[in-house]
């Protein structure tokens, strides 16, 4: 699977993340994308070739690769990272949408001004607020969900994160219970639980910035909220300061 992909559309969207949000990316790529097609895709391989049952029953050894392992882990960490990463697509096409209609606005200017603002544009990051926030949580949001959901996964198709060296089938058409032999089970062990520890990382990454991002908008909605009063006491004062004057001028007159 060719991740230059993923790794292009993720950048783009990096350049608007919080700083936790580029921590979340770097695991994503250093700890989880990496170690996959490094060390993963070859340590697991052709792993139903390597499956072996001691008996000779046609079909018997299938049936029982297919109870044990229904989905392989390489097939299931690559889609778990397409779903974790798709809901930035959100940030990047809300992005993509307000500077459409920023430089819309600019291409009604003069040429050398509309030059000038849209050089600005493309150098500009967009702050994390208003309607973006929004859909800067929605991704984290769902980022959090798919990593939960493909960890219960994990945990329930496989029965736990250990990897056994034997396993016994009694599924049709084996002729009794057959004992199957799994290849490298120490070796896929240690795998499995890098690459749940990462995922923990980065849930633990998106809990951090959600939290981030609702104490930043919190804290900036009390400054608004502080500076609209203090904006009101001024304008209260400023009539008062006008009405004691006229009535000294009525008063005089």
């Amino acid at each position: 699977m060719n991740w230059g992909y993923l790794q292009a559309f993720l950048g783009g969207v990096n350049k608007h993340s919080t700083s936790i949000g580029k921590v979340w990316l770097s695991v994503i790529f250093i700890f989880r994308v990496m170690i996959l097609v490094v060390a993963a895709e070859s340590v697991w391989g052709d792993e139903q070739s390597d499956f072996v049952c001691n008996t000779l029953q046609p079909g018997c050894k299938n049936v029982c690769y297919d109870h044990y392992f229904p989905v392989s882990h390489i097939r299931l960490w690559c889609l778990q990272l397409i779903f974790v990463s798709t809901p930035a697509l959100l940030v990047a096409m809300h992005v993509a949408y307000r500077r459409h209609e920023e430089k819309r606005l600019i291409l009604q200017q003069d040429g050398e001004i509309a030059e000038k603002n849209l050089q600005q544009i493309k150098m500009q990051k967009i702050r994390i607020e208003g309607a973006l926030w929004w859909t800067y949580v929605t991704s984290i949001f769902f980022r959090l969900l798919f990593e939960g959901a493909f960890m219960y996964a994990f945990y329930y198709i496989y029965n736990g994160f250990q990897m056994t060296r034997l396993v016994k089938c009694d599924a049709w058409p084996c002729p009794n219970v057959v004992d199957c032999f799994i290849s490298r089970p120490t070796e896929k062990t240690v795998f499995t639980i890098f690459m749940i520890a990462a995922s923990v990382i980065c849930i633990l990454l998106n809990v951090a910035e959600l939290c981030f991002l609702i104490i930043k908008a919190c804290l900036r909605h009390g400054k608004r909220e502080k500076y609209s009063s203090y904006q009101s006491s001024l304008i209260c004062k400023d009539k008062e300061h006008q009405q004691n004057k006229m009535n000294e001028f009525l008063v005089k007159s």
